[in-house]
């Protein structure tokens, strides 16, 4: 007789059930937003008690935090391998693209990665953010044959080009996310083509 639970999440479990629980966060506040995840909730759709959740989870907020990190996660996962599979001078247009991307497939991703930046604040770490991509921005300039002696953009040109692409990467992903029917890859494309013209080509 069907049980009604999927496969690979029996009763007893702890590590699966944990792993359910963080689902089911996403889902939650992916459609609703951070104060849908309550307590309350997150034991209703999972079937079990708030001390069980408890059990498994610690805190509501531990279980939050849980969930941003495995859509961070994800994302760092999805987009590294794009950008792995790239040549050097494609890898900016891998980054922009696969980033913009991984959000179109997984829309509840937008929402808790959004809401996670207001609900904790500041985080202090910039540079984790702009110094991947101006790195990337860096070699795909290098394997244009740009050298030291012909480079005329400075590392801090390339950290302003760097956060200027990670912003309109967020408006982008924004835009999607308020509007579905805003085509997001094509965006995605023409913000890569622009970074390729005016940051990463070979001077003529």
């Amino acid at each position: 007789m069907s049980t009604g639970r999927r496969a690979g999440r029996p009763p007893g479990a702890p590590q699966p059930r944990r792993e359910q629980l963080i689902a089911l966060t996403i889902e939650l506040v992916g459609a609703e937003g951070y104060g849908a995840a309550t307590l309350g909730r997150v034991a209703e759709r999972a079937e079990l008690s708030k001390a069980s959740v408890l059990h498994h989870v610690g805190s509501v907020s531990s279980l939050l935090d849980a969930a941003y990190e495995q859509v961070l996660s994800a994302m760092v996962s999805e987009v590294g391998a794009a950008v792995e599979a790239a040549r050097p001078t494609a890898r900016p247009r891998a980054y922009i693209t696969a980033l913009v991307g991984h959000f179109r497939t997984h829309p509840q991703h937008t929402r808790v990665a959004i809401e996670a930046l207001t609900r904790r604040g500041p985080s202090g770490q910039s540079r984790q953010r702009w110094a991947p991509l101006a790195q990337l921005l860096a070699e795909a300039r290098a394997a244009q044959g740009m050298n030291a002696q012909e480079e005329t953009t400075a590392q801090e040109d390339l950290r302003t080009a760097a956060l200027a692409v990670g912003g309109a990467i967020d408006a982008i992903v924004a835009e999607h996310h308020e509007d579905p029917t805003y085509d997001s890859a094509r965006a995605a494309q023409q913000l890569a083509s622009a970074v390729e013209r005016t940051v990463t080509a070979r001077p003529e």
